[in-house]
Formats: C-alpha cells, structure tokens, sequence
C-alpha cells in the first residue's frame, strides 16, 4: 500500500501505518490524519511529536496510554486523562497517534 503526498509515493503497511519513519513529515502526518477523519490542532501536534520522541530517542519506545498521560501531562503542565487524549484520537492514542505519528503498528492491547 501507498500514501500520496505531494506527489510523492510512501509507502505503508497493512494497517495503514508508514513503513519508514523517516519519510515522515508534516504533510504525511496531514495526509495520514485526513485519513482518520482528523483534523490536526496544536494539541494533536504536541503527542505527535512526544510520541515521535519517545520512538526516535528512546530505542523504539511506543509508551501505552497511561504513559502518553503522564508525558503529556509534564508537557502541557496540568493533569491529561485518558478522556482528553481520545478526544483527540478517538481509536486510541497509542495506536491511532503513532499511526499519525508515522510509527509502526502496535500489537499491545489496552493502555495500562
């Protein structure tokens, strides 16, 4: 499968998710939102990044919910629930985000 961006090919996998995440930019996450139905605000692009961080910087580390939570909680400094981040990214912040966030797949269930 394939994603046009631009008019550039990238490529995804079965579940939609980019194959590369380098070829990850902002169009692509524009593209890949879309997508999802999602229109991409200023607190959509703070996970982005976080999890995109997380993923680049910490060995491959896709954090479950509780832990997306917390982070975004440091980073948007007051208490971030569960509730806030599927209001942002309604089938699941950690897999519905790292889509997004041109991450892999993630086979984990649940967020805890």
């Amino acid at each position: 499968m394939a994603l046009e961006v631009n008019g550039k090919s990238i490529e995804t996998d079965e579940n939609g998710n980019l194959t590369d995440p380098h070829a990850w930019n902002e169009d692509v996450a524009r593209a890949l939102a879309a997508q999802e139905g999602i229109e991409l605000t200023q607190e959509h692009w703070d996970v982005l990044n976080y999890l995109r961080s997380e993923y680049l910087d910490n060995n491959g580390s896709q954090p479950m919910e509780r832990a997306i939570n917390k982070g975004m909680s440091d980073i948007w400094g007051k208490k971030v629930t569960s509730k806030d981040l599927y209001a942002l990214f309604p089938l699941a912040p950690s897999k519905q985000g790292n889509k997004i966030a041109g991450l892999p797949f993630v086979l984990r269930k649940g967020g805890y």
